[in-house]
């Protein structure tokens, strides 16, 4: 990790550059996937999983019975955590569903809003080194509450055709309705476009490698929404004194082993705890499965050393991570001062791996700073807001002459004259 002392606030902007993550060379090859799929459809697709996943498929749809095998073996254990993981996602994203009412802004102006599923939304699962069946049940599950329609996932096949089957197994108990075995920017394409086998959607979610973000982010230049602009994994931690050292350098290693192009930040009000915690990260450091990725992600991360916990907090919100822990004196009175971040975690007991799996809020969070002006996925990710009014003819009389100096001052005399003409009907 690189350190830093007393940054300057001048430098915060150039001291937070997040890992570069695609060239122009990644943009060209992505972009040509994204119009072969469009144009040649399942062809493209089976050619793309041929030369990339070295595997030709029979057919990229999954199977009742591919599913019901997998079913079969997953462990009563994994089981047993998934459901737990899946009630406490539920029971989170059905409380923060806001009532939607009607109100009059005058008398005979009525108003009120609508939440109105998205019918169909296509989600990506990653599933190479580190198949994510935690993230099926936080896409799933929201989208399923929403009340879309389908529901479909993309993940990319092994080399002997197979998905994960604790992918299979989630998908199937949260409201999934087709699964396909199709990877990288060919499945976005696939979503977005269409083929043959599969439908568009009309909204995909999902993280993946940067071929995928790649994808995601060319189709939302051309208009298609998608979840949230996303790139590499990151987690900082504000902590003091008080702070386990231990605990700090797990929570760092856990983003770390997403992959290498991950970031993670420490910032402190001490030097000696900076120290004892690069100390424990070189300790748990070898007993890592993924510890290639981990020790290449440390070369982006950094250590910062800084005067006190207020300017700390400020320089995190400047970072606007995805994840954010406080370990620290006062964490939850400092957590009123986190106006940037994708999630918090307030407290040594709180590590972000809980939310990753089990607290029940979403893992599918902005990253790259863009957490200071995005939202992590939800509920309302899954639906349109619609706006309805009605008057009565006493209504449009209170705001007629309103309309009409507008229109008129806007130019645009059809819209004056839609409010005049019925204001002269008898």
């Amino acid at each position: 990790m690189k350190y830093v002392e007393f940054p300057e606030r001048t430098s915060w902007r150039e001291l937070f550059v997040r890992p570069k993550t695609a060239s122009s060379a990644t943009e060209e090859q992505v972009l040509r996937i994204l119009n072969d799929v469009a144009q040649r459809g399942d062809v493209a697709v089976a050619e793309l999983t041929s030369q990339i996943d070295k595997v030709n498929l029979d057919s990229i749809r999954v199977s009742t019975a591919e599913i019901e095998a997998a079913r079969a073996q997953i462990k009563p254990e994994l089981k047993l955590a998934i459901k737990i993981a899946s009630e406490n996602i539920r029971k989170f994203h059905k409380f923060v569903i806001c009532p939607e009412d009607s109100m009059e802004t005058m008398p005979g102006i009525r108003v009120w809003r609508k939440s109105v599923p998205i019918e169909s939304v296509g989600l990506y699962i990653p599933g190479g080194t580190a198949p994510l069946f935690s993230t099926v049940l936080m896409l799933a599950i929201p989208a399923s509450i929403a009340g879309c329609k389908r529901i479909i996932l993309c993940t990319p096949p092994d080399k002997n055709g197979n998905i994960n089957p604790a992918i299979l197994y989630a998908a199937s108990e949260c409201g999934v309705t087709e699964i396909y075995k199709i990877g990288g920017a060919q499945a976005i394409a696939a979503m977005r476009y269409g083929t043959q086998t599969i439908s568009p959607v009309y909204k995909i979610f999902g993280p993946g490698n940067s071929w995928v973000t790649m994808a995601k982010q060319l189709i939302a230049k051309d208009g298609f929404p998608i979840d949230m602009p996303a790139g590499p994994s990151e987690l900082a931690v504000f902590a003091d004194e008080r702070v386990n050292p231990a605990f700090v350098a797990a929570d760092l290693l856990s983003q770390c082993e997403h992959g290498a192009d991950s970031q993670v930040v420490l910032v402190s009000t001490s030097k000696k705890v900076i120290e004892d915690v690069r100390a424990q990260i070189e300790f748990q450091l070898s007993g890592l499965l993924r510890n290639e990725f981990a020790t290449k992600s440390l070369e982006n991360s950094l250590a910062i050393l800084v005067q006190t916990a207020e300017q700390g907090i400020e320089l995190l919100n400047e970072y606007a991570p995805e994840h954010l822990i406080l370990a620290c004196d006062r964490a939850e009175l400092l957590s009123t001062r986190v106006v940037n971040a994708g999630s918090v975690f307030i407290g040594e007991w709180s590590p972000e791996s809980a939310g990753d799996y089990a607290t029940g809020t979403n893992h599918t969070l902005p990253t790259s700073g863009n957490a200071k002006g995005w939202s992590g996925v939800s509920v309302d990710s899954f639906v349109k807001k619609i706006t309805f009014q009605k008057l009565t003819r006493e209504g449009l009389s209170q705001i007629a002459r309103t309309v009409e100096v507008m229109a008129e001052a806007e130019g645009l005399l059809a819209h004056r004259n839609a409010v005049s003409i019925r204001m002269k009907q008898q």
